[in-house]
């Protein structure tokens, strides 16, 4: 009960000091103000950044290892040995079959390869530089295929090789226009005529413009291997991939990752002291790079965020400094009566405390009305959790500036504090 008559009062000095005294008190918090829209602008931006060039990295999949010929990074010395990659074989239809029967942490497997720059026709009808996959059985277990009309391939089409398709959102409604159904049509490609199964749900553009379904063409892995070299070894055959998806429960995926690196050395015949001949690629790690850009610009927010916040402490500072001088008198009143010293401390406390998040919160409006502001395809979003950062520093700050005001304020001696004017 007295703590909440404590913040009762203390919200009434505060309101009454801005009232009273508004140009002070706002060019005092100004410096607040613009500390946290520094701060907090700078960290959504950050986050709202991160947050879309990870899902535009989204078509990776998630909790996936792949097993390919080029590693995605460079080595633990940050060399990139491209020299060596390139002698290395891809990833074979065979090696994936002896993966899938032989690992145990998997919790989906499949192997996949693309052919860029694909030209589809439906009589009258084309479009041209489409993505083609061909994907095995498995495909959908590692990556979103969200169908909005027909169905996925069945497991006798992946395996006998069957010319069907399913089309990405804009090539359903290029090569069939005006409401046409495609589910059941024919498109050409390469020559060969495919029966459309499916169509996918339209994706959108992504912030860096990463491959999309939408403009994708899905086709059976063996459909695939009858049109293009794949894992044969010669010179211009198109790599193939294989992911292996793990369980929840393997936090870091560190027991499938040693499984798969143990089966794919057994199965080609690695000797203990040669080097591995193919690549565990992981999503992760183009997202650890990404994370770790954006730490230095969450720096550089605190960084020219701290001085205008330094600048408005001190206008804080200067305002309860002013209050206690004003109030003297009420002070000496207050303590003549029975009020305690820690009533007075807490009182002016608060009152330091309720102006900094008032100017905390007018610069996380300012960070909210930026939002608003159309980016394109970048998203901005202010975050529960830096609307909670920007309100926590505020109260830091207030509590910083106001406690040696607000001592001063409680050791005054009442007889002193009532005879003052």
């Amino acid at each position: 009960m007295l703590i909440l008559r404590l913040i009762l009062e203390s919200f009434r000095f505060a309101w009454n000091a801005l009232r009273m005294n508004l140009l002070r008190t706002v060019l005092s918090l100004l410096g607040v103000t613009i500390g946290i829209f520094a701060i907090i602008a700078v960290f959504t931006l950050v986050d709202s950044l991160e947050k879309n060039i990870k899902e535009s990295f989204s078509f990776l999949g998630a909790g996936v290892i792949y097993v390919e010929k080029w590693p995605y990074t460079p080595d633990a010395d940050g060399e990139y040995k491209w020299w060596d990659f390139m002698g290395r074989p891809n990833a074979s239809y065979n090696e994936y079959k002896f993966l899938q029967a032989n690992l145990k942490h998997q919790n989906g497997i499949a192997i996949f390869a693309v052919k860029s720059n694909i030209t589809l026709k439906r009589k009258n009808n084309s479009i041209s530089e489409v993505d083609l996959r061909g994907g095995s059985f498995g495909y959908s277990d590692i990556f979103e295929t969200n169908i909005t009309s027909g169905r996925y391939f069945t497991r006798t089409e992946v395996e006998s090789g069957r010319n069907v398709v399913i089309l990405g959102h804009n090539l359903a409604q290029t090569l069939f226009p005006y409401g046409e159904e495609p589910i059941g049509k024919e498109v050409k490609m390469s020559g060969l005529n495919f029966m459309v199964i499916g169509v996918l749900k339209k994706e959108g553009e992504s912030f860096l413009g990463t491959p999309s379904n939408d403009d994708t063409a899905i086709i059976p892995y063996n459909s695939f291997r009858k049109l293009y070299q794949t894992g044969t070894g010669a010179v211009n055959e198109i790599g193939s991939s294989i992911g292996v998806k793990g369980y929840d429960i393997d936090v870091g995926l560190v027991e499938l990752e040693n499984e798969i690196t143990g089966l794919m050395r057994t199965r080609r015949g690695l000797k203990p002291r040669e080097d591995d001949s193919f690549a565990l690629n992981r999503p992760e790690a183009i997202a650890n790079v990404i994370g770790g850009v954006f730490d230095v610009f969450g720096v550089a927010g605190w960084i020219i965020g701290g001085f205008s916040i330094l600048v408005g402490g001190f206008g804080i500072a200067n305002i309860m400094f002013v209050s206690v001088k004003e109030r003297t008198n009420i002070i000496g009143i207050q303590k003549s009566l029975g009020a305690k010293n820690y009533f007075i401390l807490f009182q002016f406390l608060f009152e330091a405390i309720f102006l900094s998040v008032i100017g905390g919160a007018a610069g996380l409006v300012l960070v909210l009305l930026i939002t608003f502001i159309p980016m394109g395809s970048l998203e901005v979003v202010l975050s529960l959790k830096n609307i909670v950062l920007g309100l926590g520093v505020s109260a830091a700050i207030g509590t910083v500036s106001g406690i040696i005001p607000a001592a001063l304020a409680a050791r005054l001696d009442p007889v002193i504090a009532i005879r003052s004017n």
